[in-house]
């Protein structure tokens, strides 16, 4: 008894960690309306700062805690610079905007923390006063982590007397309610958003600073809290703290217990959990309706057809990389074959948000699941290429009409990390059955067939089903049944009252999206010669969104224009050693100063030449 007594111990003192960050998240979103990803890298920093201040004070027990709040202040400080200079401009965007403008500063903290701090790992100092252990029913319990489960519910105590206690806090409250009447009743919304901004950054920072006696500071803390964060965050409620604390609660205590039972499930549990509540729940356990993102946009231009120029220009860069094997090395090729998959993959997934309105947080599952069907049809049932690459997307397809039956049941926020659930979920299956998919070993050999293992062969093939793939979903987007998803996306309840079905057309639109983003994962399996679990991973998710923002999201060429770019850019700037920072700093240029991408810049450019040629995306 005495043992899952200490469990339980163990579980709250990680849920009070993992409400210290998930309470400012919380906060940042229920008044911003910011997906913030890069609330994680503050979590970094602040054990950073913390390690290096409590190293050089070296002062006891009134030297530690002074670090840890001393820490905790710097990155308030800094989220604070981050929201005036980054995030203030745009608040009204659209989430996948702000996602990825917030993916850019993880990427520079990365590496600014990297150019600092060193790639080692450090150890920080046991808290003094509390670097022992107690018994409790015949179990040593670490006094820290009796802390710990005291601070959770003193910083949820103290934020509930700041939010009911204060003027500032109840226009937090009303803010979070209704942001829109808050600004008409003339507060300045400004400074109410930067101040919401900073408490939520200590927060994570505080969190952060307070990790430092119980493990190793190292560049990985950012990336390995910030899923579970908003885990937490959604399950609790966007915007509501006190949700996020019973959130927590309820993850720790779950994963303390059930590594117990099945240690591998550790690793998916968080999102089975989320998955169910929000499929049972869609807006979170204390979630209101209405408490996502409500972005205001530039109305949406008609999609024409290609004019005749833009035809003849289409077909000449068509015609020039068909060619392209016959003049070039080998390695050319290879890279022209990655610029395709990446290209089929971005046009998938811009199909599904800019065609279908809805935002994915986890395309590359379906990517990773074409990849694994075509290497396990090759390597275990003994299936021939052509086979393999025919019959893969559809099980990326199943899987797309399997999970995409409760994505489309949400919407905005929810249903993209209810997209995310369903990603993580299958990488932690492909992760943890060895037996199966070869866990993080992968599958290896999954070449062509010897008489397409020519690289230039190769190219061809590639060729004719990303250019294959690409033309069938633009086809698609300019049929009745695109036409009908773009209604759906602008106006869901006129649609409704006119009586279309809705979720049927969004979830048919998923499951074409899904099998076409299969097609990418099969090329791309057999041009490796193997597959592994990060095909399926949030990191891989991500890349598909910076190439549709890279591209503009409101043109159909844009993720064309925009994997282009992010093939060649990060096969550039990779080869650097700060290549993260340079890499953000593209991004966020691109989300502040060009918002409509490569393709919104061509667009301008032809009508500056053409200036009698008329609006619209092609």
């Amino acid at each position: 008894m005495g043992f899952y007594f200490a469990q339980l111990l163990t579980g709250l003192a990680n849920a009070s960690s993992l409400f210290l960050i998930a309470s400012g998240l919380s906060i940042i979103f229920g008044v911003t309306r910011i997906v913030n990803f890069a609330h994680g890298s503050f979590y970094m920093v602040g054990a950073y700062l913390a390690y290096t201040i409590v190293t050089a004070l070296n002062g006891g027990i009134f030297g530690f805690w002074f670090s840890i709040i001393a820490a905790a202040a710097i990155v308030g400080v800094i989220g604070l610079l981050i929201e005036m200079t980054i995030l203030r401009r745009i608040y009204r965007a659209p989430e996948l905007f702000q996602l990825v403008a917030t993916f850019g500063v993880v990427l520079i903290f990365q590496d600014a923390t990297l150019a600092i701090w060193g790639a080692e790992d450090l150890l920080g100092p046991r808290a003094p006063g509390l670097d022992r252990a107690v018994r409790i029913m015949g179990e040593p319990i670490p006094e820290y982590d009796l802390a710990l489960i005291a601070i959770g519910p003193a910083v949820l105590a103290g934020i509930w007397l700041l939010f009911h206690k204060t003027r500032w806090g109840v226009l937090v409250r009303a803010a979070t309610e209704d942001r829109e009447m808050v600004g008409a009743l003339g507060v300045n919304q400004a400074w109410l958003f930067s101040a919401a901004f900073v408490l939520g950054a200590f927060l994570a920072g505080l969190g952060g600073a307070l990790q430092i006696p119980r493990e190793a500071v190292s560049l990985q803390m950012d990336l390995s809290i910030i899923g579970e964060a908003f885990v937490v965050v959604v399950i609790g409620g966007m915007g509501s703290v006190s949700g996020a604390f019973v959130a927590a609660v309820l993850i720790s205590v779950l994963n303390a217990f059930a590594i117990l039972i099945f240690p591998q499930i550790s690793i998916v549990l968080p999102f089975v959990v989320m998955a169910v509540v929000l499929i049972l729940r869609p807006y979170g356990l204390f979630g209101k309706p209405g408490s996502e993102h409500v972005g205001t946009e530039e109305p949406e231009q008609p999609l024409k057809l290609m004019s005749q120029k833009s035809t003849m220009v289409l077909l000449a860069a068509v015609m020039v990389l068909a060619f392209s094997p016959a003049v070039t090395a080998d390695f050319t090729s290879i890279l022209l074959v990655d610029v395709m998959v990446a290209t089929l993959f971005a046009v998938s997934l811009h199909f599904m948000m800019g065609i279908g309105g809805m935002v994915s947080f986890g395309h590359a599952a379906y990517f990773g699941v074409g990849a694994y069907a075509a290497a396990m049809m090759v390597k275990f049932l003994g299936f021939g290429m052509l086979p393999a690459m025919l019959l893969a997307p559809f099980f990326a397809a199943a899987a797309a009409l399997f999970f995409g039956w409760f994505c489309v049941r949400l919407s905005g926020v929810y249903l993209a990390m209810l997209t995310m659930a369903a990603a993580q979920i299958l990488w932690g299956v492909t992760f943890q059955w060895q037996a199966f998919t070869g866990g993080d070993d992968g599958i290896l050999g999954v070449w062509p067939a010897e008489w397409a293992s020519s690289d230039k062969v190769y190219f061809y093939i590639a060729f004719v089903l990303c250019l294959g793939g690409i033309w069938f979903l633009r086809r698609v987007a300019h049929s009745p049944f695109g036409y009908t998803l773009r209604g759906i996306r602008d106006s869901q309840t006129r649609a409704e009252a006119i009586g279309v079905d809705t979720k049927f057309h969004q979830w048919m639109g998923f499951v074409v999206a899904g099998s076409l983003a299969g097609l990418a994962g099969v090329v791309f399996a057999f041009s490796k010669g193997s597959v592994f679990p990060d095909t399926l991973g949030i990191a891989h998710s991500i890349d598909g969104l910076i190439m549709v923002l890279l591209g503009g999201i409101h043109a159909l060429s844009g993720p064309i224009f925009g994997a282009v770019a992010f093939v060649m850019i990060e096969d550039w700037v990779t080869r650097l050693d700060y290549w993260r920072f340079i890499f953000g700093g593209i991004i966020l240029v691109v989300v502040l100063l060009a918002p409509d991408g490569v393709a919104g810049g061509v667009n301008r450019l032809i009508r500056a030449i053409l200036p009698n040629q008329k609006g619209g995306a092609a």
